[in-house]
């Protein structure tokens, strides 16, 4: 059985256990997820019993190779149509019960919702049912695992070059941020996993700062740099922080604190730890240092098919780490106006301690 097709059956059970008879899955993410269809325009419908993909005329010769594990449908001009028309048919015989489909209501719009109603009519009750597949995406697989550590090496060759022949002192930080993305695709990444940040001095106080056109990074200060690659579709993601001569006693107790803090972080991450616990052991430390106010994100999150998804390490967040789990672990402290410091590794959740992919060193560089 194709790995499509297992997480066919654990979504089907995971429907069966909300009480649907059938969940439209619509976003193009999580089709792909469950199907292994890599086109644009695509929708499932999954059950006890039943996988059905529908996707338009583009695509019907590439879901033949692609989603083997599917009754494939060519659907109408509006797919929702051809879903509400499926979800009626599956209706048994002579019953008068409604059929229950459940939607992702985090994803499908309200005009979206509205249409597939009206479609729809009488004989299908829509039940809001968000987060089915994020919850089996949370886990991965050893195939995903694979390759997130073929995205995460790559990510980590783009440092070397940055370290060892590019340098950051006297480029812009638009120019950093263009050359990585240019080096990027020269070592076989798909891409990155989002616009890299290049934030030297000020900037770097801003957790997504965006890379300037015309600063030149000057000699003596931090860089925060964050980055991610892209390879068969899934995701990295790490941050270092830098400095690029002479720094002050401040910025580089500030480095030390975050250095600490990620470690205290990285000790906890395992299996059945609660993930706002995990992100407290590395708040608690930088609280007590008096820098609490200046970390105001949360320590980390999932990472896959997408460089955010579920879990969430952060104090509003809910549940426990479980093994298979891959997630960012990544404090910082951001002074407004001086600097920022970050440091990020991407770390695969254990028994035992966290099975880190990231391979930069974390102690302070000077480039």
């Amino acid at each position: 059985m194709s790995a499509f097709a297992q997480r066919a059956d654990r979504l089907a059970a995971l429907v069966e256990e909300q009480g649907l008879d059938l969940l439209l899955v619509s976003n193009i993410v999580n089709v792909r997820y469950i199907t292994g269809f890599g086109g644009t325009n695509a929708a499932c419908l999954v059950g006890r019993g039943r996988r059905v993909f529908l996707t338009d005329f583009r695509y019907v010769e590439r879901a033949e190779r692609e989603v083997p594990d599917y009754d494939r449908v060519r659907g109408r001009d509006d797919l929702l149509e051809s879903v509400a028309e499926l979800a009626r048919d599956s209706r048994a015989e002579g019953s008068s019960e409604a059929v229950r489909l459940g939607f992702d209501d985090a994803h499908l719009t309200v005009r979206a919702h509205a249409k597939l109603a009206a479609h729809a009519g009488e004989a299908v009750e829509l039940v809001p049912a968000s987060g089915l597949v994020e919850r089996l995406r949370a886990v991965k697989d050893a195939q995903e695992i694979a390759a997130i550590r073929h995205s995460a090496d790559l990510a980590d060759e783009l440092y070397r070059w940055l370290i060892s022949d590019f340098g950051l002192a006297g480029h812009t930080e638009r120019a950093v941020a263009q050359a990585l993305e240019r080096r990027a695709q020269d070592l076989g990444a798909d891409g990155l996993s989002f616009p890299p940040i290049v934030a030297a001095a000020a900037n770097g106080a801003l957790p997504h700062a965006e890379p300037r056109e015309n600063f030149e990074i000057p000699r003596d200060t931090l860089v925060v740099v964050d980055l991610g690659c892209v390879r068969a579709s899934y995701c990295s993601d790490c941050t270092r922080t830098f400095a690029t001569g002479e720094i002050d006693s401040e910025a580089r107790e500030t480095y030390e604190l975050v250095r600490s803090a990620q470690e205290a972080a990285l000790a906890v991450t395992r299996a059945g730890a609660d993930v706002r616990e995990v992100d407290r052991a590395a708040r608690g430390p930088i609280e007590a240092a008096g820098r609490g106010e200046q970390f105001g994100h949360g320590l980390g999150h999932g990472v896959g098919l997408e460089v955010h998804e579920a879990p969430r390490l952060a104090p509003s967040g809910s549940g426990r780490l479980e093994p298979g789990n891959v997630v960012t672990v990544e404090p910082g402290v951001y002074v407004p106006g001086r600097f920022g410091v970050r440091i990020e590794d991407l770390v695969v959740v254990e028994e035992g301690e966290p099975q880190v992919l990231t391979s930069i060193p974390k102690d302070l560089l000077t480039v």
